[in-house]
């Protein structure tokens, strides 16, 4: 397929650093993002297939392909048309069980085939049918195009056109699009003077991250990124809610208070920084809530733990803190470091909190357009930088994610952590009104084993880090 550049413009701050990562690791896998599902129902595969290319020819992000050699800075250059990579597979003929070893052996090998970021499109589909009325759709592509709020946009998107297409509907159209490149404009009219003066007082005092004090180094060979999954039940879930909605604080506002109390228990320190992902998406940006595109941005969080201080009045602090940050949620955080005391080549901080909070789900876009096809065994695989990711993902039942180096953390501390940060969270809701240093961070069972000291040489080291917090009171 003949293209041609069509337009050329820099990096959005985030865009800069996935760069670096990517370019500075390669073959390893960074910032490759993989999404999986089971569709139920009778699949118009050439109707579907049409319905992607026509989002892939809507969006110019999707037909964007990045530029560093031989130029000042570097750049995404947009081409008038690219072809989706699209693949079909027929595996009707395996068991069940043969079925999943292949589809995990194809899940691992579609990780490993890196995208040429030169050469659009960084994306790719493969539709592996299962049965009759069931496919497997793996949909793969690099997070330099999009974040995960432009997986609705695009499903919401795909499926209205898919209804079209099937009901030989050729004359549907889509609203106008705004291209990615209107928010590159936007950034490079921020002021960047007001920036650098509030990061540098929100760092100041800070020359090194904040250590976790309950990591080691496990094995120098071994630095695989492992996932740990912890699920609160509906209880404590609700309660978390309504707590939120009567002091009138986020729930997010809430985890990063509960977060950052608890680096402060493991580290011994009151003042503790780590990072945060924001949505970045500016509202005074025309139809900004519709641009497919990056706009997510990694920002440090720098809390001072003041532990004379109630509890609500710290986290309603902290909620007016939050709002002053998004003012400056686009800044880079390569310039935000060059702000800060901390040395060149030490990151600001080791730990990231993403709260995932996108408006739609691709259930509820089936659902809204009465579509005969269901979504079944939702899968998502992504891969940063940092030794410790906490995701946290709002429901009924309010869902923890852990995904850890294997060097610097091990299975037992990484439960431990949940049970810590669910005590945190019951303890802040349970007596609001009760000072920071009041709160404990030990679950009923290290609790107990603290009260009764029998067996002191088994208590792990972070009740030892806890007990020696308490002793400094």
């Amino acid at each position: 397929m003949e293209s041609s550049i069509i337009d050329i413009y820099e990096l959005s701050p985030m865009q800069q650093g996935m760069l670096f990562h990517t370019l500075y690791a390669p073959n390893s896998g960074m910032y490759f993002e993989q999404r999986s599902c089971v569709l139920k129902g009778k699949l118009n595969l050439p109707a579907f297939r049409r319905a992607w290319q026509y989002v892939v020819d809507r969006h110019p992000i999707l037909r964007t392909a990045f530029h560093w050699e031989e130029v000042e800075k570097p750049l995404q250059v947009v081409y008038d048309k690219v072809e989706l990579p699209w693949e079909e597979l027929d595996w009707q003929g395996l068991e069940v069980g043969e079925q999943q070893v292949e589809l995990g052996k194809f899940l691992e090998c579609d990780r490993v085939l890196d995208f040429n970021l030169q050469n659009p499109p960084l994306m790719r589909i493969t539709i592996i049918r299962l049965q009759e009325d069931s496919y497997q759709f793996v949909w793969s592509h690099h997070h330099l195009l999009m974040d995960g709020w432009c997986n609705g946009i695009l499903f919401k998107e795909v499926f209205l056109l898919y209804k079209a297409f099937c009901q030989e509907d050729n004359n549907y159209r889509l609203p106008t699009v705004v291209p990615y490149g209107n928010y590159i404009l936007w950034l490079q009219q921020q002021n960047q003077i007001q920036a650098e003066a509030y990061w540098k007082k929100q760092l100041q005092g800070f020359t090194s991250p904040t250590p976790f004090g309950v990591d080691y180094l496990i094995n120098k060979s071994s630095n695989n990124i492992n996932r740990r999954q912890y699920l609160l039940n509906k209880n404590i879930s609700t309660q978390l809610q309504n707590f939120t909605r009567q002091h009138r604080i986020t729930l997010n506002t809430l985890i990063q208070g509960a977060w950052g109390l608890l680096l402060s228990r493991y580290s011994g320190e009151q003042d503790v920084v780590f990072g945060t992902t924001v949505s970045g998406r500016p509202p005074e940006l025309e139809n900004v809530e519709n641009i497919v595109g990056l706009f997510i941005n990694t920002l440090p969080v720098c809390l001072q733990i003041d532990e004379d201080t109630k509890v609500i009045d710290w986290l309603q602090r902290l909620q007016i803190q939050q709002v002053e940050r998004e003012q400056y949620s686009y800044s880079s955080l390569v310039e935000i470091q060059g702000w800060s005391n901390i040395e060149r080549g030490i990151p600001l901080f080791e730990s990231l909190l993403v709260f995932e909070n996108y408006p739609v789900s691709v259930e509820s876009i089936l659902k809204a357009i009465n579509s005969d096809l269901q979504v079944q065994d939702t899968q998502g695989y992504d891969k940063t930088n940092y030794p410790l990711t906490f995701t946290v993902i709002p429901s009924e039942e309010i869902l923890f994610k852990i995904d850890y180096l294997s060097n610097r953390f091990d299975v037992e501390t990484i439960q431990r952590i949940f049970g810590h940060l669910e005590t945190l969270l019951q303890g802040i809701i349970d007596n609001p009104q009760q000072h920071l240093w009041q709160l404990s961070i030990l679950t009923d069972v290290e609790m107990k084993t603290f009260v009764e000291m029998q067996n002191f040489s088994s208590l792990n080291k972070t009740l030892i880090a806890f007990i020696n917090y308490l002793k400094s009171r």
